[in-house]
């Protein structure tokens, strides 16, 4: 195994894995089923272009991925916050454990009776069914977490949850010793007995968490010595990754170790939770590695030598932890949320139970029945690690515990990617009636505002959009139908007015006549020509209904550099609204440009208008000042009667901030980027991608001649 192929298996792997996620979320699925199945297609039972090499030298990450995700559920067993629900904690954990232990049990062993038959004694039946007991209680908190984490969940029912898993670890490393001296016992002679059994699981569990205790000291006290991110990060990781390798080697339990270290220093006095999220922005690809090569190991040939067996191995399992979970939730009398909905959320299972397999089949005096366990466990593995994540997104969804995905308000119960689509169609896209008042055109109006639409949706909007700006330029609108030549022949001047019908009431419902005029050219000559012809104050385009903004972009481009007044380019999206309108722009040039139709819009409507200056992520603390004073100045002079306020930030991300500050607004105003060709496929064009990504409507501003640099651009 060369570095090249090591690396490209990596490339491999988190590139599939980040697609898969992002197609499963397409149908509201959480992205750990993606990375599973993302590994399941990459793997022996697909297309098997990992290799079996390949996966041995990437199982470092899964060492480092169950120290983070231990530690991380640490985090979230917060006694502060727990309060009340400790005691549910205790009587879930141990009923449910219970639970899948015996009803796994009694229905692995009557199901041999009827599958083996007198081939096999009822003693060896009897150890096959406790050993597959004792591996059904063992959860997977890797998944739990990973879901918990991408929906933002937080409350009593997650905090249960959360708990119980971390509880649950310690109780199946104690039941399985037990049963594994019991095995032991009943296959020969054993060096163990029960009593010893039981006081090596007591040992494992007490010094697991006693290491883990000392690593959470450790990490604090580092903590309150550090105030730099990184270094935080590197003692953190350091600290974790040592307590992991010392409790292998001790042959003691890592997870209850990572655990017992977040529990610690989540539950100082000084609370300091700056690792937890130093660690959030460093988790993501080991997790994506994670869950992969878990996919990678499934192997669904297992579910055929699985048989029988396995399929009751997965049905009791679920029924155990559910009926288990409500029994406990009901003695500790739980809310009717955790009773209901609670026990699907400990379906997962992975890690533990694999190693638990591991630790069967590397046991010579139980070689007989791993040859039985180990195709089981795997089955019952494929199953719960593909369905698990659905259940706990949808117990958490159903407990009211996790934030959605902002979404416009206007989509109702549609996902998120349904409403993006919807609010760019014909059906999404609206215009409120009109509720200002009349607007009065000049006595001597001069010159016209040109707009044209490509599709009725967005006609009437585009209508109003240009009316304001008439107005503003004591002008009158026009609206224009660009027609192939070769229709010429087949106009008629009687199909004149129905062809603008739908226009001309916006406009008059506004208070202005319309002007009409129908050129047969191509669409971008004919444009510029008309422009020209009428000595046009502004151009009011509409973006195409459900199309490629990309493509529109060109016609945007060559009418733009062939016309002399400004062009207005609007992306309707949802319901077009002016209350709350949002101003981003990179440099103080940028608003001289925008001023016409700033001031178009505060005069008809009385808008709330939001200023918001981008600055580079470095600025220092004096040039923020400096801008700001400016954008003060700026606004006294240009909108003292406007209801408006300002923000000068120093962002990561340009569009990021966009697009989180246009979820408060209706209306998004932007100057577009003054580069075409080559340069604008280099540099990009940030108003392109407002355009984009936004889903909120979009105007955006074209000025016409020489623009200087800007220097924040």
């Amino acid at each position: 195994m060369n570095e090249i192929e090591l690396t490209l298996g990596i490339a491999i792997l988190l590139s599939t894995g980040l697609l898969s996620a992002k197609l499963v979320q397409l149908v509201r699925l959480p992205s750990v089923t993606g990375f599973i199945l993302a590994g399941l297609l990459l793997g022996p039972s697909f297309l098997g272009l990992v290799p079996i090499e390949t996966v041995g030298y990437l199982e470092h990450f899964t060492q480092i991925a169950l120290m983070l995700i231990a530690f991380g559920i640490g985090e979230h067993i917060e006694l502060r916050r727990m309060g009340g629900i400790v005691s549910d904690v205790g009587y879930i954990s141990i009923v449910q454990a219970l639970g899948a232990f015996i009803l796994v049990a009694a229905g692995t062993y009557v199901t041999t009776l009827f599958i083996v038959g007198n081939s096999a004694t009822h003693l060896d039946n009897f150890i096959l069914a406790v050993l597959l007991g004792a591996v059904a209680v063992a959860t997977a908190p890797a998944a739990l977490l990973h879901v918990v984490r991408e929906m933002g969940a937080k409350g009593p029912f997650t905090s249960t949850l959360m708990a119980v898993v971390a509880v649950d670890d310690g109780i199946a490393i104690m039941i399985f010793g037990m049963t594994m001296s019991v095995a032991h016992q009943l296959a020969g002679p054993g060096t163990l007995s029960p009593l010893h059994a039981v006081w090596e699981c007591i040992y494992e569990i007490v010094f697991s968490l006693g290491i883990g205790v000392v690593t959470g000291l450790l990490i604090d006290f580092v903590l309150n010595k550090l105030h730099n991110r990184g270094e935080m990060l590197t003692a953190g990781l350091a600290l974790l990754l040592m307590c992991g390798e010392i409790t292998r080697f001790m042959e003691m339990s890592p997870l209850l170790a990572g655990m017992a270290a977040g529990f610690t220093i989540i539950n100082r006095a000084e609370r300091d939770v700056r690792l937890f999220r130093a660690l959030n922005a460093f988790e993501p690809p080991i997790y994506v590695l994670f869950f992969t090569l878990a996919g990678l190991h499934l192997d669904l040939s297992a579910l055929k030598l699985a048989g029988w067996i396995g399929l009751v191995y997965f049905v009791t399992r679920l029924i155990g932890k559910y009926a288990g979970t409500w029994l406990g939730a009901v003695m500790s009398d739980s809310s009717a949320i955790v009773r209901k909905y609670l026990g699907l959320a400990l379906i997962p299972q992975a890690g533990v139970a694999i190693g638990l397999v591991i630790m069967i089949s590397n046991d010579p005096r139980l070689t007989a029945w791993s040859t039985v366990i180990t195709p089981v466990i795997l089955a019952g593995v494929v199953f719960s690690e593909l369905l698990g994540p659905l259940l706990v997104r949808y117990t958490i969804e159903k407990a009211g515990e996790g934030e959605r995905v902002q979404k416009h308000p206007e989509c109702g119960d549609r996902g998120f990617w349904a409403c993006r689509f919807w609010l760019r169609s014909p059906e999404g896209i609206s215009l409120p009636p009109w509720d200002g008042d009349r607007l009065h055109p000049a006595s001597n109006p001069s010159g016209i505002v040109v707009f044209g639409a490509t599709h009725f949706a967005i006609v009437r909007g585009v209508a109003r959009v240009a009316t304001i700006l008439s107005h503003h330029y004591h002008s009158l609108p026009m609206s224009i139908r660009i027609l192939d030549p070769s229709e010429m022949d087949s106009y008629r001047h009687s199909d004149h007015e129905s062809m603008f019908m739908a226009e001309t009431d916006e406009v008059k419902s506004l208070g202005y006549p319309l002007k009409t005029e129908v050129v047969f050219d191509d669409p971008d000559s004919g444009l510029v020509s008309s422009v020209e012809y009428n000595d046009a104050r502004a151009v009011v385009l509409g973006f195409p209904v459900g199309g490629n903004p990309r493509e529109f972009q060109k016609t945007l481009d060559r009418v733009a550099s062939h016309i002399s007044c400004p062009l207005i380019a609007v992306r309707f999206v949802g319901t077009f609204k002016c209350d709350r309108i949002l101003v981003p722009f990179l440099s103080p040039y940028e608003l001289d440009d925008l001023l016409p139709v700033l001031e178009a819009m505060a005069m008809t409507n009385m808008p709330r208008i939001t200023f918001m200056h981008l600055l580079h992520f470095d600025s220092s603390k004096e040039e923020m000042t400096t801008s700001e004073k400016l954008l003060q100045e700026w606004l006294a002079d240009n909108f003292f009667d406007i209801q408006t306020r300002y923000m000068v930030e120093a962002v990561e991300s340009r569009l990021e901030r966009i697009l989180q500050e246009a979820v408060y607004h209706d209306l998004i105003i932007m100057n577009a980027t003054h580069r075409y060709g080559l340069q604008r496929m280099f540099f990009g064009a940030l108003s392109n991608s407002v355009v984009q990504n936004c889903h909120r409507s979009v105007m955006v501003v074209y000025t016409p001649g020489e623009h200087p640099e800007y220097p924040m651009e």
